[in-house]
């Protein structure tokens, strides 16, 4: 299945899975790659810029396929060397490169300097016209069901992807609640062309977390997430869990990010991936839980995907088109 997308990153198949935090490394992103779709190594999950370099290196060893580097710019107590991170991104070689978070003017003006190509996430269609004027490859746009920072407008995919179609020119892949071969028809009908995957991406043999948070995603339903930091105007949606569920009430309550700090601190939701405990911290995940139902290798993922696309587009949808021409024509 050929899109601008897939012609200006060259792989096989329009799906990405986007950087996530201490879920982005290389094991995950050479499977994606291998399967012919594009994985993108999360940089800031490299605790080092020469961390991130020997991680780029890793993955190599892995696949000869086409990744990226994800690079998100969010506001921080302590902000990490984000222009060492961009220049190992650099020297490493790299091609494409997914920002996003605040103001990426500077990264992306150094990146293009080196013809690297970049896809920006953004969670609005006047965000998206920016970082079209910026200069950037491609756009993710990130709707409202999605885990992480959908953004301060509350905007759902089935709005906000064709509404950036509409305006925005250059190609655009279709982020939150996407998980399967219906969504990905489904973008590609609203304008997009691919789509973005990242909590499906978490559920399969070769994420780097522990069993454990992969069962819980598949015992979840779409139900089972919470939006925190609304009141500070810096919206997450995260698993829900005892942590996720008390910060919503303390917000209710008045709290600033100062009183809950230790709850949501990254250090925690890093151990829920390692030991299993889903209840040790705040973990991203999106309301697309409901539709993941099993574990898959990456490859195994990509290829039902396509599989089940193709099938919905030729027979579905074009056995409907043409009952109703023959009808017509009766």
């Amino acid at each position: 299945m050929k899109t601008r997308f897939t012609e200006l990153v060259g792989v096989e198949h329009p799906i990405v899975q986007g950087g996530m935090q201490w879920v982005g490394r290389a094991e995950l992103v050479a499977a994606v790659a291998n399967a012919g779709a594009l994985g993108l190594i999360t940089a800031l999950t490299q605790p080092t810029p020469e961390d991130l370099t020997k991680e780029i290196a890793r993955c190599r060893d892995m696949t000869d396929k086409p990744f990226g580097v994800n690079l998100t710019i969010l506001p921080a107590i302590k902000p990490p060397p984000y222009a060492e991170y961009r220049q190992a991104i650099i020297e490493a070689g790299i091609k494409i490169v997914e920002t996003a978070g605040n103001k990426p003017q500077e990264h992306v003006t150094e990146f293009k300097k080196h013809g690297i190509k970049i896809i920006h996430k953004c969670t609005s269609v006047r965000h998206g016209l920016s970082a079209e004027r910026m200069g950037v490859d491609a756009l993710s746009i990130d709707g409202f069901e999605c885990a992480g920072h959908p953004g301060e407008d509350d905007t759902p995919g089935l709005i906000l992807i064709p509404a950036a179609a509409d305006k925005i020119k250059i190609p655009m892949i279709a982020s939150g609640g996407f998980g399967d071969g219906r969504g990905l028809v489904a973008a590609l009908a609203l304008g997009a062309e691919g789509i973005n995957m990242g909590t499906r991406f978490m559920c399969t043999k070769e994420s780097p977390i522990h069993q454990l948070v992969k069962e819980r995603i598949i015992a979840n339903d779409e139900r089972e997430t919470e939006l925190i930091f609304r009141t500070m105007r810096n919206t997450s949606r995260v698993a829900k869990n005892t942590i996720s569920t008390k910060v919503v009430a303390m917000e209710k309550e008045g709290a600033k990010f100062e009183d809950v700090r230790e709850l949501v601190a990254g250090a925690r939701g890093k151990m829920v991936y390692a030991t299993g405990d889903a209840d040790e911290g705040i973990w991203s995940a999106g309301q697309v839980q409901g539709l993941i139902h099993d574990i898959p290798t990456c490859a195994e993922l990509v290829s039902r995907i396509m599989r089940d696309a193709e099938a919905i587009i030729q027979s579905r949808l074009e056995a409907m088109v043409s009952g109703a021409r023959r009808q017509a024509a009766e």
